[in-house]
């Protein structure tokens, strides 16, 4: 699921979003990560930049790349000793939210 305002900057600016989507291609391609692995981190790191839109999507796209539902809860427990214990039950909540979803 491409969240709209992404298919409306698609739509809009079709050279931007190819470029963007080549450097994001390359940042994954640039090293020993598995696919698993690049979706968990980019989850942690959305979750660390407090980025709801950005972690939904990492959530979703971990789900893709054969993460589970703990595996998920997992990087968002992770998080509290850094960003605190109510960010991360926010964290949490988006990680919830997308795992809902996904069993309705």
């Amino acid at each position: 699921m491409i969240p709209k305002s992404y298919q409306r900057m698609q739509q809009a600016y079709p050279d931007l979003m190819k470029a963007y989507e080549a450097f994001g291609q390359a940042a994954r391609e640039s090293g020993p990560l598995s696919a698993r692995e690049v979706a968990l981190v980019k989850l942690a790191v959305s979750i660390g930049a407090g980025l709801e839109g950005a972690a939904h999507s990492h959530c979703r796209k971990a789900l893709e790349v054969d993460c589970s539902a703990d595996d998920l809860r997992h990087v968002a427990l992770l998080s509290a000793p850094k960003i605190g214990f109510p960010t991360m039950m926010r964290a949490k909540s988006w990680v919830e939210d997308v795992l809902e979803n996904r069993d309705s």
